[in-house]
């Protein structure tokens, strides 16, 4: 079996230890460059969580402490001659989460002790605005040099909260307080970088920066974190190839499954197609394609701003939205779009230039199934082990051809949770339907809800191809018939597959399936 050529760096999101033990890194550095070459000397950027962004931060961290050795056959090294050594305070506000008042000013106070303890403090700097202001004077006068600021995941203390009005406009408070003298300091700063997952909030919290440089949207920085495809398919494909032979698959095959789950992410208009670094390293140091990414945790932020604009699970989708839609501050907030934008649960997969619309959509199979996961118990079964059981059970007996069985087995478990429907309509049954073909699709080629043409479910076997009709109140028999008319099969007959055609009717009265029709072509 073909060995992975490269070293990966799970978890590491240290520049300095990626290359001092030569871990796996693919060249952001062309980046920096262009910072320096347009003399840019605030920068904003919003990416995901788990995309890069801390090691960006820290590479950044690097370039301007001078470590000129790190940076030996990268981008920058053509183009730097000097290497100055600039005083760099780095603030990491990952940590600051589910915090208090109190619980946040001690937080910053751990923050700024380490620099204080550098350069000094004067007895009447109380305050963290005033510590800050304190240090870079310092900095810069001890050193000669211009100081560099970089606070990394600027958002973090907010997420949390966002749903607690009083807390948050508290929390609020003291980072905007902490951050304000920023934009007095510029005499002092050479440069200010801060990342975060939110775009949204920066406006409210940055208001007093107005020569902040947003690059978030902008076309030339989409692949700035993540790996594009590009990247993918130059720098490690042996190491896709290697993968490709342990799960018994072709590159080409390797490719498309990792881009199937992994791939898809735009923040742009013309974005690169920007993979996800976290899941895909995770995968190659693994050798499994498994959805990683999701695994690591839903942010309970999300999870409540779901709930509280009553998101229905079928209505995520192919949302449209203006550029302006993100651009509001957490107390303005009047839907869950933004959030689930920002955090990476849609994103950029169409702009209307005439219109000036962005179209967004789940970027790939690991988020989809993943969000759907965490969905399903508030529509399905509360405990995830009965979900999970049903979608085996049902994939099984269809990869026997047994679709008498899964029918009987489906008919059961919908009566055993009738009572869990909110409104126990037309909707409701297609909810339903809609997560467990989608649940499927972890598993499984799954074709859902698609467009004009098509019809509501197609589920792939190695041998044989399903393809379900569901009615509602009517009759399975219309269902078999919409099959035929609308031509259905047609699409899976060269497949060399046995074919069936499922027509599938709700009783509302029954609170379950009522009838159903199997033909195999």
């Amino acid at each position: 079996m073909a060995k992975i050529v490269n070293k990966y760096p799970v978890g590491i999101q240290t520049f300095s230890k990626i290359r001092e033990n030569g871990y796996f890194y693919i060249d952001k550095t062309q980046f920096i460059v262009d910072f320096r070459e347009k003399q840019m000397s605030y920068v904003f950027l919003s990416r995901p969580r788990r995309f890069g962004k801390s090691l960006f931060a820290s590479t950044l961290q690097a370039y301007f402490a001078g470590r000129k050795e790190l940076f030996e056959g990268l981008a920058i090294a053509d183009y730097e001659k000097e290497w100055v050594k600039h005083p760099v305070l780095h603030f990491d506000l990952s940590g600051a989460k589910h915090f208090d008042e109190e619980g946040l000013k001690h937080y910053l106070d751990l923050q700024l002790k380490p620099y204080e303890k550098l350069y000094g403090k004067d007895d009447d700097e109380l305050y963290p605005n005033d510590r800050l202001d304190g240090i870079v004077k310092r900095a810069y006068e001890q050193t000669g040099e211009k100081v560099v600021v970089i606070i990394d995941e600027y958002d973090a203390p907010l997420l949390d909260v966002v749903h607690e009005k009083d807390v948050l406009k508290q929390l609020r408070l003291i980072m905007q307080n902490f951050y304000s003298p920023l934009k007095k300091l510029d005499p002092y700063l050479e440069f200010t970088f801060i990342t975060g997952i939110t775009k949204f909030s920066q406006l409210s919290i940055f208001s007093e920066l107005n020569n902040l440089d947003n690059i978030s949207m902008f076309d030339q920085y989409s692949a700035i974190c993540g790996i594009s495809k590009a990247e993918l398919c130059t720098q490690m494909k042996p190491d896709i190839e290697a993968l490709g032979e342990a799960l018994g698959m072709t590159y080409k095959e390797c490719l498309a499954e990792l881009t199937r789950y992994y791939d898809g992410y735009h923040f742009s208009k013309k974005s690169e197609d920007v993979f996800n670094p976290f899941s895909l390293v995770k995968a190659l140091n693994a050798r499994d394609i498994a959805p990683y990414w999701f695994g690591s945790g839903t942010p309970t932020y999300l999870i409540k701003t779901l709930q509280k604009y009553h998101v229905s699970v079928m209505d995520i989708e192919k949302k449209s939205c203006d550029i302006d839609d993100f651009d509001v501050s957490p107390e303005l907030v009047t839907s869950a779009l933004p959030l689930l934008y920002q955090s990476g649960y849609l994103t950029i997969k169409k702009y209307n230039p005439i219109l000036h619309r962005y179209t967004l959509e789940y970027p790939n199979k690991e988020v989809k199934t993943g969000m759907l996961k965490s969905l399903a118990p508030n529509y399905l079964s509360p405990i995830s082990l009965d979900n999970n059981s049903l979608v085996g059970d049902f994939l099984e007996k269809l990869y026997d051809a047994d679709v008498e069985g899964a029918m009987v087995r489906l008919k059961a478990y919908l009566a055993s949770i009738s009572n869990r429907l909110s409104n126990k309509n037309e909707r409701d049954f297609q909810t339903v339907f809609y997560l467990i073909f989608n649940l499927m699709g972890a598993y499984m080629r799954v074709e859902e809800n698609s467009a004009i043409g098509r019809a509501d479910a197609v589920v792939y076997m190695p041998d044989a191809v399903f393809v379900f009709e569901l009615k509602y109140d009517g009759s399975a028999e219309e269902a078999i018939r919409q099959i035929d008319e609308k031509g259905y099969l047609i699409p899976y007959s060269a497949d060399g597959k046995r074919l069936f055609k499922i027509g599938v009717n709700f009783d509302s009265n029954q609170r379950t399936i009522g009838d159903w029709i199997i033909r195999e072509e």
